[in-house]
């Protein structure tokens, strides 16, 4: 036997790539109201709530698009194409959906100003622009404001669509990772697993489109495991029950702090003053104790992975907490010709086809 082969005998087996796990329904004694999104881009509208307005002078021009079956990448190429910029010159506060009507503000250099309209095409348009001091960055925003429309939905499911939407009001829903997140058939989850245990490098992705896809399927690893916690919260009946060591979150402030007093933090949380949490895993993540972290720990594990793993790429898996549970403002339920209109806002973040699934419960 050659010394090569000896040698890949001798490697340790490395754990299998995960598949993307299906978070259980809160309201799964309500029957789903089926339904089709998404038939025409107009049924799924998307407008972001920025942090703040642009103040009209500066280095940096705030453009507010309308795109329309336009995806973030496409939208991030064409800007950089029609006003000859790499994309890093190009700020968005977050990514936004293909198959829809989205509304946002992306950042310029200020010396774009004069050819901002050639960004206009059949799917763009460009509403309004005004300087500003800095760049766009990712998370400066305060949420978004969705319409959206439910298509072929029986007139009879009205009624369980009312106590679906009472429920969520009272008690929120999951705010679990959507499963665009990770790619068509969980292909971007397993680049980002393989990149982490080694089984791909860096190197291997395009050079034009590799530092979009690192961020996007390192993310995705992320995202899964902090999905499983949820899940199995759910699962326990856990998901609104207040443990020792877990990891809350003020709100809306955002402040994190590990609970010693569960009866204290249970009130808090009973009045929405503060929100449990589930893992971002990376090195500057806020570690719970005891029983939450045990219930972390084992997720990770179960999924091949250890700490150590977020070190190599820390730079886009700092790491942080994210609230297990979402209650949306501004929520409506309303028949419209075409089906059922929703109507609410989420936080920056948040999924709203993960609201929408526990309504629809098409799986």
């Amino acid at each position: 036997m050659t010394e090569e082969a000896q040698s890949e005998i001798n490697q340790p087996e490395l754990p299998k790539p995960p598949k993307v796990q299906t978070i259980p329904y809160l309201t799964a004694d309500v029957p789903g109201i089926g339904g089709i999104i998404k038939q025409e881009p107009e049924d799924f509208t998307v407008e972001e709530i920025p942090a703040y307005e642009p103040i009209g002078e500066g280095e940096h021009l705030f453009v507010w698009i309308e795109k329309r079956e336009v995806s973030s990448e496409q939208l991030t190429r064409h800007v950089a194409d029609k006003l000859s910029l790499s994309p890093r010159d190009i700020g968005t506060a977050g990514l936004k959906d293909r198959q829809a009507v989205t509304r946002q503000y992306i950042s310029v250099p200020a010396k774009c100003e004069p050819n901002v309209e050639s960004l206009n095409t059949d799917s763009i348009r460009v509403l309004h622009s005004k300087r500003h001091q800095n760049k766009l960055r990712t998370g400066h925003l305060n949420g978004n404001r969705f319409s959206i429309l439910i298509r072929d939905v029986d007139a009879e499911m009205f009624d369980n669509a009312e106590t679906i939407g009472k429920r969520i009001t009272s008690l929120g829903f999951p705010n679990a990772f959507g499963e665009q997140r990770f790619g068509h058939d969980g292909s971007t989850l397993k680049l980002g697993f393989d990149l982490l245990t080694g089984r791909t490098t860096q190197r291997k992705l395009s050079a034009a489109r590799r530092r979009f896809l690192l961020r996007l399927a390192l993310s995705a690893v992320q995202s899964e495991l902090f999905n499983r916690v949820l899940s199995e919260r759910i699962t326990d009946e856990l998901l609104h029950t207040v443990l020792e060591g877990d990891v809350m979150q003020v709100h809306p402030t955002g402040g994190c702090f590990v609970v010693d007093d569960v009866e204290t933090d249970q009130r808090r949380f009973d009045a929405r003053e503060i929100m449990t949490t589930g893992p971002i895993f990376g090195p500057k993540m806020k570690a719970p104790s005891a029983a939450p972290a045990e219930r972390e720990q084992r997720v990770l594990k179960a999924m091949g992975l250890e700490p150590a793993c977020f070190q190599k790429f820390r730079k886009l898996t700092q790491g942080t907490r994210r609230p297990l549970i979402v209650r949306p403002d501004e929520f409506s339920v309303k028949r419209d010709a075409g089906g059922l209109r929703l109507r609410f806002t989420l936080p920056s973040g948040t999924y709203a086809t993960t609201l929408l699934r526990e309504f629809q419960k098409n799986e």
